[in-house]
């Protein structure tokens, strides 16, 4: 990768959104009043807002033009058609249905394939699929290898799943228990890192020698398909395109939050290449989502998908996106805030344990230091750890801790410019000056499934 200042843009900025600049007086009053939960801030209240890189990029002007050809037919819109086509050529996967976001594609495979008493094996389940998974009575199962749960490391593929580890579950539990392998590319929950060809065509082999189909969360694919290019020897000469079609072509099917790498700020879909398995599929879509041609979404949305799944796989666009990203890691890392690294492909991961190491698991570190954030500058980010992670021992009603305990800095596509980054840098800052002086948190309402996005808290 190049020198962040060997190069600019490869974009100009054609349209603005002003931003409201807050005191920090006015921040505190602010986050108290939202339960000392980033998620339920106003959004006007907050300068530079890293909450996720979710449906929140800037869409590009072929994007704005292709809405106006939108076929707004319920059933056949032309629309659909040009989104298939795309998804096709990218996946090599016959069968396409659209769907709202990301959790409607996870809610239709969940409750297409898995039933109660599946295990789910994949080498690190998000949020939201570890939700779904445990709504159908299932048990999800990390094996991502342990050089990935390391902060400081300069593994290039850090996403990577435990190839013996995946062997000796799949033996234990067999196609029976085990509806799929679910790998992640970009990895989100330990820092958006890459998996590697190698361990995908790995993991493939070995799932389908036991019979089990192999699955792609592939909301980052084009991130995880530029990180193959630049760290993995044997594809420097490849293009994106031809990176992504291979590493497709090692899985059965794939579900997709089109909110990341097709550049939208809605939509999402699943393909896969089995007919009984789309059969079984429209099955829950059409009930949940809307008919299988549209699947939620107006024709104006799939329009902007194909076109931003058509844009996303650009040398320039992801070296400028990927870079910004490591960017922002080199100037926390210059001020001592620890990070992972290498840095991710789509946000910054914030080791809060070693920030605040005064404050323990139970009193949820990484979320008081995103109260902090917005605090000292009026920076969101988002809490991944002890609230969104941890789980209770059935058997022995003990609370299970994740081994990280992370502040995630999602930082838009084509939203920010580099000085915003500065700014973040700098709220950091503050924030070590008086870190000693920050206090935990407890709980006062959670929900029983993903509780983060709506629990409150005060502080201890």
């Amino acid at each position: 990768m190049r020198p962040r200042d060997a190069y600019a843009e490869p974009y100009r900025i054609k349209v603005i959104e002003p931003i409201k600049m807050t005191t920090k007086e006015e921040r505190l009053q602010k986050i108290e009043e939202a339960g000392c939960n980033v998620f339920s801030l106003r959004s006007e209240d907050v300068y530079i807002d890293l909450l996720t890189d979710s449906g929140t990029p800037a869409m590009s002007d072929a994007q704005w033009a292709a809405l106006m050809r939108g076929d707004e037919a319920y059933a056949g819109s032309k629309s659909f058609y040009r989104f298939q086509d795309v998804v096709r050529k990218i996946t090599g996967y016959e069968y396409v249905i659209p769907t709202h976001q990301g959790r409607g594609a996870e809610h239709v495979i969940m409750t297409t394939l898995v039933k109660k008493g599946d295990v789910v094996l994949g080498n690190m389940h998000f949020d939201t699929t570890l939700g779904h998974i445990l709504l159908r009575g299932a048990e999800p199962v990390n094996l991502l290898r342990q050089e990935g749960y390391a902060v400081e490391s300069n593994e290039p593929f850090k996403g990577n799943i435990d190839l013996e580890a995946l062997d000796r579950e799949l033996g234990a539990h067999g196609p029976e228990k085990v509806p799929f392998v679910l790998m992640t590319v970009t990895c989100n929950s330990n820092g958006g890192q890459p998996v590697s060809m190698a361990n995908i065509k790995a993991a493939s082999e070995i799932a389908h020698k036991h019979g089990v189909p192999l699955f792609f969360d592939c909301a980052r694919f084009a991130e995880n398909c530029w990180f193959i290019k630049n760290r993995e020897p044997g594809y420097e000469k490849r293009s994106l395109l031809e990176i992504a079609q291979e590493m497709f072509s090692y899985g059965d099917g794939c579900i997709m939050s089109a909110k990341k790498d097709a550049l939208v700020n809605m939509g999402g879909f699943t393909a896969m290449r089995d007919h009984e398995v789309y059969s079984k599929a429209i099955e829950w879509v059409i009930p949940f989502e809307g008919y299988v041609t549209y699947g939620g979404l107006a024709g104006r949305d799939l329009e902007a998908m194909a076109a931003g799944l058509s844009e996303v796989l650009d040398d320039d666009y992801l070296e400028d996106r990927i870079g910004q990203v490591a960017y922002l890691a080199d100037l926390l890392l210059e001020r001592g805030v620890p990070v992972i690294t290498p840095a991710g492909g789509h946000g910054v991961y914030v080791d809060a344990r070693a920030v605040l190491p005064h404050i323990p698991q139970s009193q949820f570190p990484a979320q008081a230091l995103t109260v902090e954030l917005y605090v000292e500058g009026g920076v969101r980010g988002v809490e991944l750890g002890a609230c969104a992670f941890a789980r209770t021992d059935e058997a022995t009603g003990e609370t299970i801790y994740p081994e990280l305990e992370l502040v995630r800095l999602a930082i838009p596509r084509r939203v920010y410019t580099d000085r915003h980054m500065l700014c973040v840098a700098r709220a950091f800052e503050g924030i070590l000056e008086r870190r000693s002086s920050i206090r935990g948190l407890r709980i006062t309402y959670e929900a029983p499934v993903l509780r983060h996005f709506t629990a409150k808290f005060e502080r201890v």
